[in-house]
């Protein structure tokens, strides 16, 4: 159901994110707006439903003494509870910080001291048992609520609660408190805090951003209409909510233009939700869309003959007019017909396999990408969105192509505020979405103000109108020559490779380049099978020869495009799982720590040669 021009005003209006919200609930009471799996059964949440659930949840915060200004948090798995928990935070005029659920105790224990957390709620027995070793040493901390209370049956803490028994005080203030809500969020003021956002801390210590309501509202207002998002489109909940690209980009914008949220029933049954579910809008970083890659490739290289050579030729026959109207040629009308039959005949039952057949907004960003992986959807049918953005600009800050097939502007960098290069190539940002601070030791620090502008330290080149990243400005490589390397570009290309899973590249100061390699172990333990390559476990893996020359053939391909060539790697000899502190929460190699931890791997490399 679509909104009304008058509905769509209102919500323009709103000044505050619950404000946003409850304008949904009064107007659309009745129509779906989340979904979960669970059980193997998709159950639905209506707003009035998600309405009554924030409010509660809201009031029971209040009936607990928390205040406007203060934080609480939240320790748990993408899901409606998290979602709803965030919402009631923000009802009753508090910060909402996320936390991941990879962090270890110590990341937390830094987290909740730094941010003041009040209030903190916990998914489950696993999260619950990390906060209860550093609770002692987060003196604001008084309580703490239990989503999912399985296997706690017979604990008892004083500090500890259901969040059964939360709600239902919740209900019982709410009824006590007749129009406390209403004027609770009346009191919201735009420029409030709203969303704590812990960065991933690839290239350093994680740090917490504060982003108010108008930021927000300003972030998911334009990037819906620039992207074309509407209240027909459905979306897959899977990111971790603590990252921008699934709290602001997929949750808070979907939640703005009335879009349906589908929850995965665990991170397990991605593929088979994705199937299920269908989207029209899916926002991810390259990891994903690479994942989807692999399989399709894997997937065309098992198929009988006849069927990989009808894939090879529809791919063939789609690229060459995806190539000519990507240069602004006119595809000859063979091309066309061939693409056409192609599409008809081979790549919409792909699409449909994957469940990526009724897309129609497409978006990567979160990390540099690699021109092939955006050619070879193109090809396939789907036109990646591709995006620059950050939790400093609380989301999208460039965006290279919409859906439709639209640039920018020609006068305009940014997909909305201001953009500009620097001097020395750095990214400045100006505009409405902007955070206001960093949080540090539990008190807000406003940003640096350079006439409103913002530097974030990534590094870029302007081509033809189109921003290419070039990476952190911190991380430059510089070579003996002189020339100045960015190591994420030389990843992202060694990424795409099916058997790497990550690289770090390493050197300067008279150096050459090198490399630690993070093997994609699944599709190279299933091309070591195939080769008949005896191993046990992934370290004897890593040290096979044939694994070692593969990953150089890999190697040697990209070398034949770099101007400075890598001289050697090594390869980091087991599988690294998402709680290990070199990943970061989007599962990309966390640099400083890698580099730290390596470290006598990298000399090794260097001193043998």
């Amino acid at each position: 159901m679509a909104l009304t021009h008058n509905q769509k005003a209102g919500l323009d209006a709103a000044i505050s994110l619950p404000a946003m919200v409850f304008g949904h609930v009064e107007d659309q009471r009745a129509q779906t707006i989340l979904r979960k799996k669970d059980r193997g059964i998709w159950k639905s949440t209506t707003w009035g439903e998600l309405g009554t659930g924030v409010r509660h949840i809201g009031m029971g915060l209040k009936a607990a003494g928390f205040r406007p200004g203060e934080v609480a948090c939240i320790l748990a798995e993408t899901g409606p509870t998290w979602a709803m928990a965030d919402l009631g935070i923000l009802g009753a005029g508090g910060i909402s910080a996320g936390l991941y659920v990879t962090a270890d105790a110590n990341t937390l224990r830094a987290q909740l001291r730094d941010c003041a957390c009040r209030i903190l709620f916990v998914g489950n027995e696993e999260q619950l048992d990390k906060i209860l070793q550093i609770r002692d040493d987060c003196p604001q901390l008084q309580r703490i609520v239990i989503f999912e209370a399985k296997g706690l049956r017979d604990f008892k803490d004083p500090m500890c609660e259901t969040f059964a028994a939360f709600v239902e005080r919740g209900r019982d203030w709410n009824a006590t408190h007749l129009g406390d809500w209403e004027a609770g969020i009346a009191a919201i003021a735009p420029d409030d805090g709203a969303a704590l956002i812990y960065t991933s801390g690839a290239t350093g210590a994680p740090k917490g951003v504060m982003l108010s309501h108008r930021s927000i509202l300003f972030q998911i207002s334009n990037a819906a209409a620039l992207l074309g998002q509407e209240a027909n489109d459905e979306r897959l909940a899977f990111l971790p909510m603590p990252h921008f690209m699934e709290r602001i980009l997929g949750f808070y914008q979907s939640l703005y233009s009335g879009s349906i949220s589908n929850f995965v029933e665990s991170s397990e049954t991605v593929r088979e939700n994705l199937q299920e579910v269908r989207p029209t809008v899916m926002f991810a970083p390259p990891r994903i869309w690479e994942q989807t890659y692999f399989r399709v490739a894997a997937a065309a290289n098992d198929a009988t003959s006849l069927q990989r050579a009808l894939f090879r030729w529809a791919m063939a026959a789609s690229r060459r007019v995806a190539d000519a109207q990507r240069d602004g040629r006119e595809p000859s009308l063979g091309q066309r017909i061939a693409a056409g039959l192609g599409s008809l005949l081979v790549l919409q039952k792909v699409r449909r396999m994957i469940g990526l057949d009724r897309l129609r907004i497409a978006g990567v960003g979160g990390a540099p990408v690699a021109p092939e992986l955006i050619a070879w959807y193109r090809a396939l049918g789907i036109e990646l969105t591709e995006f620059y953005g950050l939790s400093e600009a609380a989301g999208l800050a460039f965006v290279g192509r919409t859906a439709a097939g639209r640039l920018p502007e020609p006068d305009r960098l940014a997909a909305f505020g201001e953009m500009k290069l620097s001097p020395n190539g750095e990214i400045l940002l100006r505009g409405e979405h902007l955070f206001s601070g960093y949080w540090r030791e539990g008190a807000h620090i406003p940003r640096d103000d350079n006439a409103g502008w913002f530097a974030t330290g990534d590094k870029a080149q302007i081509d033809n109108g189109v921003l290419r990243l070039s990476g952190r400005a911190a991380d430059l490589i510089v070579t003996q020559s002189g020339a100045q390397i960015p190591p994420s570009e030389i990843e992202t290309e060694l990424a795409f490779s099916p058997y790497i899973a990550d690289a770090l590249v390493v050197g300067g100061d008279a150096a050459p380049l090198g490399c630690l390699v993070l093997l994609n172990y699944d599709n190279v333990e299933k091309w070591a099978h195939a080769q008949k390559i005896v191993f046990a476990g992934a370290a004897e893996l890593a040290r096979a020869k044939a694994v070692r020359d593969l990953i150089a053939a890999e190697i040697d391909r990209l070398n034949k495009r770099l101007a400075e060539p890598i001289r050697g790697f090594r390869l980091i000899e087991r599988r690294l799982e998402p709680e290990d502190p070199e990943l970061t929460p989007m599962l990309k190699l966390r640099r400083v720590v890698v580099r730290e931890k390596y470290q006598s791997l990298i000399e090794n490399m260097y001193r043998e040669g």
